[in-house]
């Protein structure tokens, strides 16, 4: 039964997102004003180009304290290669990745285009749900 259920069944649908052209000051208040530690970065077409994480912003901070450079956008701190799943994917072929892995969630995507995203706390969800 858990083979059948799908990833867009248990994700997460309203995210915050920021855009590339974003400065990197609003993205670390958006982080820090809604408790979270990363956020993914779409273009304007809904796309995934990237995502930006607490550790992505430690860069902002070193480049503060030793260069006083402040500020910049949030292409030049986010992380390009991101790793994504399917919406219509199993969430058993997402609990077996989330095992072999580090990631604790991931952005969900359909086409290129940025749909939700799944943690491994969703899937405890399913499985508490369906048994």
């Amino acid at each position: 039964m858990l083979k059948s259920v799908k990833i867009r069944d248990y994700m997460a649908a309203n995210l915050v997102t920021l855009s590339p052209d974003m400065e990197i000051l609003r993205a670390i208040h958006l982080l820090v004003e809604n408790r979270i530690s990363g956020a993914p970065v779409v273009d304007e077409h809904g796309n995934l180009v990237g995502m930006l994480s607490e550790q992505d912003c430690m860069r902002v901070a070193l480049n503060a304290g030793y260069h006083e450079e402040y500020g910049g956008h949030v292409d030049e701190y986010m992380s390009n290669d991101v790793h994504t799943v399917e919406a219509d994917a199993s969430i058993l072929e997402l609990a077996q990745r989330f095992i072999e892995g580090a990631y604790r969630r991931f952005p969900v995507v359909e086409d290129a285009r940025l749909v939700g995203q799944i943690s491994r706390r969703d899937v405890l969800r399913a499985l508490e749900q369906l048994w």
